[in-house]
């Protein structure tokens, strides 16, 4: 197995305050938390966007709705 010439790639340097690895929820809104504390935010995955554990996760969310049957928001929990 050769060594890739890295000299072949051109490098772009970038300068950030924050990088944030993992674009899932947590990821994501930690991201926009920094930005919005006036921070330099880079957000970067592996995966594609539509594919982060948060969006493929099974299961979904569960709510307690008033218009159904008897429920409860601890049964939920």
């Amino acid at each position: 197995m050769s060594t890739p010439n890295i000299k072949q790639y051109k490098l772009i340097d970038h300068a950030y305050d924050v990088v944030i690895v993992g674009a899932g929820g947590a990821g994501l809104r930690a991201t926009l938390g920094m930005s919005a504390a006036g921070l330099s935010t880079a957000c970067i995955t592996k995966v594609f966007p539509t594919r982060s554990h948060t969006v493929a996760a099974q299961g979904g969310m569960s709510a307690s709705l008033g218009n159904m049957g008897p429920d409860s928001w601890q049964w939920h929990m």
